[in-house]
């Protein structure tokens, strides 16, 4: 499963390397990667449906060999989410169906959201990632979320920083969650991964995305109660055909996080995943591929 990148430079200058394969008149899927990985998170369902639909995957702003331009402020998911549709008008793809896991499902939310509004997302397909409301009020509220959730904290201090410029991205990763997929990811991949955290450039650019989010991590010793002055964000409640697929067994993000979807989300297959971990679509790809498939055609 190997495929050749295009570097596409899109509108406001960022430059991403891409997949893009599959037929070039077939309805379109953009496949978003979280951290911190790449486009080949997506490898297994890349490779199933690139028969009958165009599939685009990008190394998303910040990571490999897209750019990375300085500043915190250049992460945040305003431009994050505006990278994609300029990814898509830069590809001639003028209504398409999203596809995110963990921070590329965070953005797929907001791509939907956003894309429904202006018809050009005609589909969402969300991989243990939660909606932006219902990820902040469990951070406020439930003790699990927000113990899990500390790591969130350590990527943001920057006393953690001169960790990383000595030991790479790695480094961190034991030190925050103690990162240990090897039983579960192929070796080529989980190689491929070590060489990628070596770059140092691309580890501060990733970590970028957790500190211009506007998530509030409290810490563990704060009150376990919402905020007085917090109130839910304002997002349009989306109505497009969502698929949701959730991984049972993942300490990052329990399940916790599909109970309240109905409340944001019109129209939502959800798909629990059991006995598998926070990276489904390569640790469960049979049962992602078999979820898709359906949604799809359903769709």
């Amino acid at each position: 499963m190997e495929w050749e990148q295009t570097r596409i430079a899109l509108a406001n200058g960022i430059e991403l390397d891409i997949v893009d394969t599959g037929p070039k008149n077939a309805p379109a899927i953009i496949f978003l990667h979280g951290f911190p990985e790449s486009h080949r998170t997506w490898r297994h369902q890349i490779a199933h449906f690139s028969d009958r639909f165009r599939c685009i995957a990008p190394d998303q702003r910040g990571y490999r060999g897209s750019s990375k331009p300085e500043g915190t402020e250049n992460y945040t998911p305003d431009k994050l989410v505006g990278d994609i549709f300029m990814l898509a008008d830069a590809l001639g793809i003028e209504t398409f169906t999203v596809a995110g896991h963990d921070w590329g499902g965070a953005i797929a939310w907001g791509v939907a959201m956003a894309g429904e509004q202006m018809n050009r997302v005609s589909r969402a397909i969300i991989a243990n990632a939660p909606h932006h409301a219902v990820f902040q009020k469990l951070l406020y509220t439930s003790p699990v979320q927000r113990e899990a959730s500390q790591y969130m904290r350590g990527f943001r201090d920057p006393a953690n920083d001169a960790l990383v410029r000595e030991h790479g991205l790695g480094g961190l990763l034991l030190q925050e969650i103690e990162w240990d997929e090897a039983d579960k990811m192929e070796p080529a991949e989980r190689a491929r991964l070590m060489e990628d955290w070596q770059d140092r450039e691309a580890a501060f650019a990733m970590l970028n995305w957790y500190r211009a989010s506007p998530i509030d991590i409290p810490p563990l010793d704060a009150p376990y109660e919402l905020p007085e002055d917090w109130s839910p964000p304002q997002m349009p409640k989306l109505t497009i055909p969502t698929l949701v697929i959730w991984a049972q067994d993942d300490l990052a993000l329990p399940p916790e996080n599909t109970a309240e979807l109905d409340r944001h989300v019109a129209n939502f297959t959800l798909v629990e995943v059991e006995d598998c971990g926070h990276f489904v679509p390569w640790e469960a790809p049979d049962k992602v591929n078999s979820a898709m498939e359906r949604f799809l055609a359903k769709t």
